[in-house]
């Protein structure tokens, strides 16, 4: 059963959080992040990228780069950037972007939930970029943005999440992509008490996105376990920032492909080949979105296809390889482009369906030469291969709208 804790908040003043709320560290490249970081010197994007505040001959992942982070953040809370909450508290917090609204509860998880598999993991982490994370949670004390995690729709959580944004909330403010967030506070004792009591009946907790924050955030509790023999495991250091919610509320979009070339064939003989397992049905200019399971939109050479799945694939029933992410891996992009390892594979490239699918055209026009547009993965699947104990392949889902960092930090302690 999970543990999902309240938490000592340290967070933005209100005046300021519309300020300091930033998208994720990992959606910019380091020329992004120090032009966004540049624009508003309390972001939050100069403390989770402090590479920013130096010249760009600077290693990334140098110490002074960790320790800028540091000093930073302390300087925030030394300025009164940000405030320190004095009772553990539950927050709820709200997204709605293009109409559609879902509501979340920001806490603290298990670093043993993590370890035992009550918290369920769908990807493959990266030592490398593990590392990264480690190092700035460690150093800055802090874990400062939060694990995104899904769990099965709850009526008692519910019904508290519904009375407590009939209050004022601490946070309101739409930010310059258009999503509204807006954060309330659960500060009735018998509602806190009610919350950790629900989470305490789930049995799984999953991990919608963030595998490599929430794996840094563990090594780093293991860490701090090694350096404390005598913990207790009430030690803040024994669990990590989240926010969770229903999976009833969240939308996953579409991880699409472009590849560079036909890995020597002509056109007319990749169209041959990939017709043993895919129906291939010109639309002529007409961009080509998938509505259903088991189709593909492609674009090659000026013209968009409907690729629909054989019935010998749609049959399929296993959690991975049913999912239309494995069906065009294992039977187009390695067979026939010769795509073994799109983890590695310099030849694919990955686009969030959040850019649309002008983006995968104009893309072919510069520097790759075919295109696939997806149906998305569903929830219902991410949990399937999840509870299963499988991962799925890279770039299987893309989460929409993102969690901003540093509306919530989480201090690990002595």
């Amino acid at each position: 059963m999970a543990t999902i804790k309240p938490f000592l908040c340290i967070r933005p003043d209100a005046a300021l959080a519309h300020r300091v709320a930033a998208l994720p560290y990992d959606v910019y490249n380091r020329s992004e992040a120090k032009a966004a970081a540049a624009k508003d010197a309390i972001s939050f994007l100069n403390i989770d990228r402090a590479e920013t505040q130096f010249p760009d001959e600077t290693d990334t992942y140098a110490d002074c780069v960790y320790a800028k982070a540091s000093e930073l953040l302390q300087a925030r809370i030394a300025d009164g950037t940000f405030l320190a909450d004095p009772v553990r508290s539950y927050y709820i917090y709200e997204l709605t972007m293009d109409g559609r609204v879902q509501t979340g509860i920001t806490a603290c998880a298990s670093i043993d939930d993590y370890l035992g598999n009550v918290i369920k993991k769908h990807e493959n982490t990266r030592a490398e970029k593990e590392e990264d994370r480690i190092r700035h949670v460690d150093t800055c004390n802090a874990q400062t943005g939060p694990i995104f995690l899904a769990y099965r729709r709850n009526e008692t959580i519910h019904s508290i999440v519904e009375k407590t944004k009939q209050n004022a909330p601490l946070y309101d403010f739409t930010a310059d992509d258009g999503v509204t967030h807006r954060v309330f506070v659960i500060s009735e004792p018998s509602d806190v008490a009610a919350v950790s009591d629900a989470f305490s009946k789930i049995d799984s907790i999953y991990i919608a996105d963030g595998h490599h924050r929430a794996a840094s955030a563990v090594k780093v509790g293991l860490k701090r376990r090694a350096a404390h023999p005598g913990y207790d495991g009430t030690e803040e250091f024994n669990f990590f920032l989240s926010v969770l919610f229903p999976e009833d509320e969240l939308k996953i979009l579409p991880y699409y492909r472009v590849v560079r070339d036909l890995n020597g064939l002509t056109k007319e003989a990749f169209l041959a080949s990939i017709s043993e397992h895919f129906t291939a049905e010109p639309l002529d200019n007409t961009a080509f979105s998938p509505s259903e399971k088991g189709t593909f939109g492609m674009y090659l050479d000026h013209t968009w296809y409907r690729l629909t799945a054989s019935d010998s694939l749609r049959q399929i029933t296993d959690p991975v390889d049913s999912l239309d992410v494995s069906l065009l891996q294992n039977y187009l992009l390695a067979p026939v482009l010769g795509i073994g390892d799109p983890r590695t594979d310099k030849r694919i490239d990955f686009i969030g369906g959040i850019r649309g699918l002008g983006e995968l055209e104009r893309r072919v026009s510069e520097d790759m030469t075919v295109a696939f547009s997806m149906y998305p993965t569903s929830i219902s699947e991410l949990f399937a291969v999840s509870d299963a104990g499988r991962l799925m392949p890279p770039k299987s889902t893309w989460f929409e709208p993102k969690l901003r960092s540093g509306l919530f930090i989480h201090m690990l302690g002595d």
